[in-house]
């Protein structure tokens, strides 16, 4: 067991999902699983259910920085993870805390649009994660319709490459909405080969895995893992999350992220 004083924090930007698929309540569950503590920063509460998303209002950002800053003071996280960013306010407001722990691990899960229902930013999100967070990160996790909204460009190979050429350090693309029998996950780095793992395509449609991945990434980051390690670690765990995933509503199936 870990020593209470000992245990990592993961300090997490991200919108409030009511049905607990997606957003800060995966999170919390999959950095509490990674064996590190969540400090949740909530960046928007949504209306949602396991069917679609209906709407979505942004936290003010002066109580995101207020909150945010609290944590820093208090509690030395390890490293910050970026998911729902949900105003232009709020973006800048993680631009800034980000600037100033530039020495942290920064892990970007670019959320653009839910898989059912309205869209989770506006038009002008993408072209400010691109220009003032991105080039931070340590590593962002698109599924391949949020990169080529980021960069504009429908061929993985150009769309990765602008990303990586903005001073992202890693681009992990996520085949979760390809249309192919198995999920192919591929990790590109400057000047080194791409690193690809496939997993089975499960049956289901699910809410929460892109969620459940970054933050998984995040927390075998804190934990002191390098970056292949990590996101090979997290894959595995996530896919393990899915497999064992519940449909408690009407609609996708949610991640059983706490696997005893």
């Amino acid at each position: 067991m870990i020593a209470d004083q000992l245990i990592p924090v993961v300090l997490c930007f991200g919108g409030h999902d009511p049905s607990g698929g997606a957003g800060i309540q995966a999170d919390i569950e999959a950095i509490a699983a990674g064996q590190c503590h969540a400090t949740p920063i909530v960046t928007a509460l949504t209306e949602q259910d396991t069917q679609q998303v209906y709407s979505y209002q942004a936290v003010h950002a002066e109580s995101l920085f207020a909150e945010a800053s609290r944590i820093f003071a208090d509690m030395n996280p390890a490293v910050i993870k970026v998911g729902m960013v949900a105003s232009q306010e709020n973006l800048q407001v993680i631009v800034e805390l980000s600037t100033q722990n530039k020495h942290l691990p920064l892990v970007v899960d670019p959320v653009l649009a839910a898989t059912v229902g309205s869209s989770l930013s506006d038009e002008s999100m993408a072209h400010g994660l691109l220009k003032e967070l991105i080039p931070m990160a340590t590593v962002i996790t698109p599924n391949t319709e949020e990169l080529a909204k980021l960069t504009g460009k429908s061929d993985q190979q150009e769309a990765v490459a602008m990303l990586l050429a903005t001073g992202c350090k890693a681009v992990l693309v996520t085949g979760t909405h390809a249309d192919t029998p198995d999920v192919t996950n591929t990790l590109y780095r400057p000047n080194q080969p791409p690193l690809a793992r496939e997993w089975p395509r499960l049956p289901y449609s699910y809410h929460g895995s892109g969620c459940t991945l970054a933050s998984a990434i995040a927390a075998g980051l804190a934990r002191g893992n390098g970056l292949e390690q990590a996101v090979i670690t997290a894959q595995t765990y996530t896919w393990n999350s899915l497999e064992r995933a519940s449909r408690p509503g009407k609609g996708q199936w949610l991640p059983r992220r706490l696997i005893s």
